[in-house]
């Protein structure tokens, strides 16, 4: 069976969901080879061999954390060269496809960004993506070259699969370009102890509706009893009563998360198109009608004031 090449998004040895969603992805056309790079990057090992890696290659160069996306371009060329494979995937983060870009412009090769799902096909890997808002699902494969695919988070339930994960050195050379630009200070980002926004497995957002930065409390509330994220319209954002960072929609970020909840959201094309390959939405709004009705799987017309604090004193009774 042909090998398929998966880049690895750890934080110094610990593989986040993603990377995990990647492998069972790519057992269904292939044996994944994983790609670890990084301090850390042999520590990556077990929980890869669990979730089907044959092989993990890594490399832990200074190169990696000094500079930015170059070096980790090289790397996954390099490990490209030495295994011939039939497919590159990659996480969709905004690193994780200028990467991805690079090393199919390298190889001459198509790429496909933001994929939903992937199938085996007749001439090679086929990947669903939604297009035009999510208004449009698309079925697409690479005429030129190894396909180079990045895929979203949460579009693949992780599923174990105990393999070999034999850990390899992977040789690299860097290009003259990967010391180009250096980072010069990190400051780490203050934890709010919620899952990171498209990563999370369930989404609460709060909208125009929430008429307030203080009203987000309640929808924190219910976020935390469901172990949650907590997202936001850009209506909310640009009023100042939520941090950019956690915008949903066209001008935010895309989420694809098992469930998703809007509460006090209209529903306009910017927000949905962040949100709609969303595996369940529940909308909670007084105006019946609202666009979002149109969308979701269950409905609630009604005060997300009085609807949202009985949620989650429901979530909070049935998991005491």
């Amino acid at each position: 069976m042909a090998e398929v090449l998966v880049y690895v998004d750890h934080v110094e040895g610990a593989v986040r969901k993603p990377t995990l969603e990647l492998l069972t992805l790519a057992r269904r056309i292939g044996e994944p080879v994983a790609v670890a790079l990084g301090a850390g990057a042999a520590d990556t090992a077990a929980a890869l061999a669990e979730h089907g890696a044959t092989r993990v290659l890594t490399a832990e160069a200074t190169e990696f954390t000094e500079y930015l996306v170059v070096p980790k371009a090289d790397a996954l060329q390099a490990a490209y060269e030495a295994v011939a494979p039939a497919a590159v995937l990659v996480p969709s983060s905004s690193e994780g496809k200028e990467i991805a870009a690079r090393l199919a412009v390298r190889i001459k090769s198509g790429i496909i960004t933001d994929a939903v799902d992937l199938e085996v096909g007749v001439e090679g890997p086929v990947a669903t993506q939604s297009a035009f808002a999510a208004s449009f699902t698309t079925k697409s494969r690479i005429t030129q070259g190894t396909p180079v695919i990045t895929v979203k988070p949460n579009s693949a339930a992780v599923e174990a699969a105990p393999a070999a994960g034999a850990v390899e050195a992977l040789a690299v050379s860097f290009s003259d370009a990967a010391t180009g630009t250096k980072v010069t200070a990190r400051t780490p980002r203050e934890s709010t102890g919620r899952p990171e926004l498209t990563e999370a497995a369930i989404v609460v957002s709060g909208g125009r509706g929430v008429n307030g930065a203080e009203n987000f409390a309640i929808i924190e509330a219910l976020a935390d009893s469901l172990g949650a994220a907590v997202g936001a319209s850009r209506a909310a954002v640009d009023a100042g009563w939520y941090p950019h960072a956690n915008q949903v929609g066209q001008t935010g970020k895309s989420v694809s998360p098992q469930l998703y909840i809007a509460a006090g959201i209209s529903g306009a094309i910017q927000h949905r198109a962040g949100m709609q390959t969303s595996k369940t939405i529940v909308a909670i709004n007084k105006d019946a009608e609202a666009p979002v009705f149109d969308l979701v799987d269950y409905g609630v017309v009604g005060d997300l004031f009085e609807v949202v604090p009985q949620l989650t004193e429901e979530v909070n009774t049935r998991k005491g």
